[in-house]
């Protein structure tokens, strides 16, 4: 995004400051206003009725939500669950401001646009790796991800929250760094889980 049309949006919304594990978006509620990541990172849910998750994306500083910015024009309850991951200055864009933006912005159309086209390249890979892959690569590759958005191998998290963003129970994952930590490729610590080796190829975030 460019600094030039992030301030000419400046005004339409507020900014506020949210600490890692705040929820944005709630699945089911009504969207408000369409969030700009500052800083720091948010992820994207979706949950089922049972409240299982499975993480579909992550925000970006520069970046927003395209499934917000969608229901809010249509006034639909939010089909996603929007959690800070880290620490993050967020623009809250009112969803009355930004039908004028998309009158009078057409930067911010475009920007929108280029989002749609990224978010539903990585919704289909979530699909393709649900389908087609290991739970043992979709962790490493999640593990990977992490280490890319953290600018660091030490990353503070639990199993459960790992589970949680793949879609499946603690028990498997817990077995799966373990089988992974046999292998040298990862140390395992409390709430703490070290990358010892990453991928060459970096993933798509």
């Amino acid at each position: 995004m460019k600094d030039e049309l992030l301030e000419k949006w400046m005004d339409a919304g507020d900014i506020r400051t949210f600490p890692a594990g705040a929820v944005l978006l709630q699945d089911g509620s009504y969207i408000r206003s369409v969030p700009v990541v500052l800083s720091g990172v948010v992820k994207v849910l979706k949950q089922n009725e049972e409240g299982r998750e499975i993480l579909l994306y992550y925000i970006q500083p520069g970046e927003s939500c395209v499934m917000s910015f969608l229901g809010g024009l249509h006034e639909e309850k939010s089909k996603i669950k929007a959690v800070v991951e880290e620490d993050a200055d967020v623009l809250l864009i009112p969803i009355d401001e930004v039908r004028r933006l998309i009158r009078e912005e057409y930067g911010f159309v475009e920007f929108m646009f280029r989002l749609y086209h990224r978010r539903f390249e990585e919704v289909l890979s979530v699909l393709e790796a649900v389908a087609f892959k290991r739970m043992d690569e979709r962790l490493l590759s999640l593990l990977h991800k992490k280490v890319l958005l953290n600018g660091s191998p030490q990353l503070q998290i639990t199993h459960q929250q790992l589970a949680d963003e793949l879609g499946t129970d603690r028990v498997v994952v817990s077995r799966l760094l373990k089988q992974l930590e046999n292998e040298g490729i990862v140390q395992l610590g409390r709430n703490r889980i070290v990358v010892l080796k990453t991928s060459q190829q970096q993933p798509s975030v």
